[in-house]
């Protein structure tokens, strides 16, 4: 089968992330003598300065770890939470029947940061300042910048000269879109962290980063976010100028988490996937709901292949909708929606052609509600720049992504990440700062009583969504994409491709893949394309008549336009692998 690349292959540890430059990094982290957790810190801070497009240091970051020497998996959760003025009585006072998808008020307390700290205090050996070492010097010195930053900043220009001046401030230099190909330094970003650093004082590794960390949320970095949201009004997608609602008491009491992941046994593997404050958990459904199919006698570009995982996908993010919140103040109906007993009556749905309707299923004790209205706001996507998830924002077919991490060392340690947010098209620079907000909160509904509306301290259901699999009761395989709603279609494909037709990983990740924009997005204005399907343009013409001659409203993408995935895997014999997206020139694996 034709690869781009080979397959990594090594012993001694590899790395595939969205940007080659943070891939080294987290490689040069492993040959001076740090494990998974120290390499993929270095690697995460990197990419805020790599991709700032992408993501950025007031992001979020969901993680999930590999402890090789306890053969323990967690998850670290850093998705912050909404403000405590965050309710919907407060948006409908604004006249606002969603969360904007840019500006201030969307904005979540920032976790990206706390979550790689707390991963580097419990299961890394090095010190905050050396893996902050890295991209302190490419924020000082400057990096090169990829075709998709200019992009990126041209397509939100206006909006910066005009509002966003803080932005322009940083990212319009002399008032010009900085050039493809440049090296491009954040020397104010660089500035605070350098002061974090300073701030790292203690008698041992695990007390200095604690300090740094208080700093972050209860200190100069949680004070200046407070006086800009309390003290600026802001134009957002809305169409109209907004204060925020995040304050630096929000800040300061919010710390990421650690949590035991969630699994479903699939064939010979168990996948672990993040909470319902996640959509991971509608891979899981798409596993329990294809158990019942024989995935390897298809062909897995084929018709049958592509409109069996498009119809299980429709059915477990309908679920999605319905029934997926932050647990911790929604009851959240998880053991049913990944029982044996549920899926099998969910597969009955599935038929020879297309179905159309939003299906969640039915459980007792639970309202299945869902949104019927997400096709009326189409005309809401013109309206206003920056909105959107990076990856389907209308910057062309290859527009942009989120990020991710993936990392295995030589003692076993695996980290499966996926940072975004924050990313410079979403809400205004904290001139202070250097850096901006993440706008997760656009992800809340805002009427009262469903699992994901808005409400104090409680998470929004992000997108973001890494996976871990285990086979033989061993750590085997980290993976994850950026893609927003795509990523667990995407992985969906590739895993189920790995296992039934036995490609390796740079084979599954480079294979024409798909998606369907089914049911609502999470991202403003929550617009939905019922039995849309994308196929990549590498697919036969063949495949696409036969899907719409099965009822899907399919189209042919451009070539090489799905998926953004990257992988890396431990077999039983020691030898490590990792492959990483080939589209966009930009995703490498490194490793030896």
């Amino acid at each position: 089968m034709f690869t781009t690349r080979p397959e990594i292959a090594g012993t001694f540890g590899v790395v595939a992330t969205t940007h080659w430059i943070a891939s080294q990094v987290g490689m040069a982290v492993l040959e001076r003598g740090g494990n998974a957790f120290d390499a993929a810190c270095a690697a995460g801070f990197t990419l805020q300065v790599a991709e700032p497009h992408l993501n950025g240091p007031g992001g979020d970051a969901p993680i999930i770890v590999h402890d090789a020497m306890a053969n323990t998996q967690h998850v670290i959760c850093g998705q912050g939470v909404a403000p405590d003025a965050a309710t919907p009585a407060k948006f409908a006072e604004l006249g606002l029947d969603l969360v904007p998808g840019t500006g201030l008020l969307p904005a979540v307390v920032p976790g990206a940061f706390d979550a790689w700290a707390l991963m580097l205090r419990d299961f890394g050996t090095w010190e905050l300042a050396d893996v902050l070492s890295y991209a302190i010097g490419y924020a000082r010195k400057g990096i090169h910048l990829v075709p998709r930053i200019p992009a990126a900043i041209e397509s939100v220009r206006p909006l910066f000269e005009q509002e966003w001046t803080t932005s322009a401030a940083v990212f319009l230099r002399n008032g010009r879109v900085p050039e493809a190909g440049s090296l491009f330094a954040r020397p104010a970003l660089a500035d605070t962290w350098q002061k974090l650093c300073g701030t790292a004082t203690g008698s041992t590794r695990e007390a200095r980063i604690d300090s740094a960390r208080n700093a972050w949320y209860r200190g100069f970095v949680a004070e200046a976010i407070g006086n800009f949201y309390q003290n600026n009004e802001i134009l957002d997608s809305s169409g109209r100028r907004h204060r925020g609602l995040l304050t630096s008491d929000d800040m300061a009491r919010w710390a990421a988490s650690m949590e035991a992941p969630i699994g479903i046994d699939y064939h010979d593997t168990r996948v672990l996937k993040p909470g319902t404050w996640s959509q991971g958990p509608a891979l899981l459904q798409q596993l329990a709901l294809l158990k019942g199919f024989d995935l390897a006698a298809m062909d897995p570009f084929g018709v049958d292949y592509a409109h069996t995982l498009i119809e299980s996908m429709k059915l477990a993010f309908a679920d999605r909708e319905a029934y997926y919140g932050d647990p911790e103040h929604a009851q959240v109906p998880l053991d049913t929606l990944l029982s044996a007993a549920y899926n099998d009556e969910r597969r009955k749905l599935i038929g020879a052609t297309a179905n159309h309707d939003l299906r969640p299923g039915s459980i007792p004790g639970f309202a299945a509600d869902v949104d019927h209205n997400a096709q009326d706001r189409i005309a809401l996507l013109t309206r206003a720049p920056g909105i959107g998830e990076p990856t389907v924002a209308r910057l062309g077919a290859m527009g942009g992504d989120t990020c991710h991490v993936d990392v295995i060392d030589r003692w076993g340690n695996m980290v499966s990440a996926t940072p975004s947010g924050g990313w410079l098209q979403s809400s205004p620079v904290i001139p202070e700062l250097g850096f901006c907000i993440s706008t997760r909160g656009q992800m809340f509904w805002t009427k009262p009583g469903h699992p994901n509306s808005i409400a104090p301290r409680k998470r929004p259901r992000t997108t973001l969504s890494p996976s871990m699999a285990l086979r033989d009761g061993k750590a085997w395989m980290t993976f994850g994409t950026p893609g927003g709603e795509q990523q667990d279609q995407w992985q969906a494909i590739m895993f189920t491709r790995m296992l039934h037709h036995n490609m390796t990983i740079q084979q599954a990740v480079d294979a024409p893949s798909f998606h369907t924009e089914h049911w609502p997005s999470s991202f403003w204005p929550r617009v939905a394309r019922p039995g849309k399907v994308v196929l990549e343009g590498r697919y036969d013409p063949k495949v696409l008549a036969e899907m719409t001659r099965r009822g899907h409203k399919a189209e042919m993408g451009e070539p090489w336009s799905e998926g953004r995935l990257s992988a890396a895997r431990l077999e039983a014999d020691g030898q490590m692998f990792a492959g990483a997206n080939p589209r966009g020139m930009q995703g490498y694996a490194v490793g030896r």
